[in-house]
């Protein structure tokens, strides 16, 4: 008897990838800003109540208590953070753990992004953070994400959630229209009583 491949059909085949596909453009609505520019290049700075590493190439340095990195509007917050150096002895990478783990970072409209979950692993050369388990992503004026996991790509504002994902989305203000004073009716006078 010759061998036949099982049948697929595209809903089974494609169906996990579509609702995938579905989620992510789905997030991509509500918070579509950019990072503000220029923090990456800016200077990063680090606080922690203790450290334990190498300023060398290809190293990782443990920081432990209170900790928080800042990189121009960028601001991350955890209980223990590694810093991974690459080749150059460059920060390509940050992974902070925390109850829960935080970041906020500004575009270039000055809205601000706020991001929280246990585990933040955040990619400093691509800009691509990933937050997990119950992580939320706030975008001032915009709305939020919940998810297991959610990926965000702070130069192109591309994000991806996986398990279940919830959103809010925020309606747009409106202005007001000019209020208008009611016209007064016409007042007319009655005739004197004749006597």
């Amino acid at each position: 008897m010759p061998y036949m491949k099982p049948y697929q059909d595209s809903h089974t085949r494609y169906g996990g990838s579509m609702f995938r596909l579905c989620a992510a453009l789905a997030l991509l609505l509500p918070l579509a800003a950019h990072a503000k520019t220029g923090d990456r290049n800016q200077p990063m700075t680090t606080s922690q109540t203790s450290v334990n590493g190498f300023n060398a190439p290809n190293t990782i340095t443990t920081l432990t208590g209170n900790v928080v990195v800042t990189q121009g509007s960028m601001k991350a917050k955890g209980d223990v953070a590694q810093l991974y150096l690459d080749a150059d002895s460059q920060v390509s990478r940050i992974v902070l753990k925390g109850r829960p783990a935080h970041i906020q970072q500004l575009d270039d409209n000055d809205h601000l992004m706020t991001g929280e979950a246990p585990t933040l692993d955040y990619d400093n050369i691509h800009g691509i953070a990933v937050l997990q388990p119950n992580a939320v992503v706030t975008e001032q004026g915009m709305g939020d994400a919940h998810a297991d996991t959610l990926t965000y790509n702070t130069q192109t504002a591309y994000f991806t959630g996986t398990g279940n994902v919830s959103m809010t989305y925020l309606p747009k203000q409106r202005q007001n229209a000019p209020q208008t004073q009611p016209v007064p009716a016409p007042t007319t006078s009655a005739p004197a009583p004749q006597q």
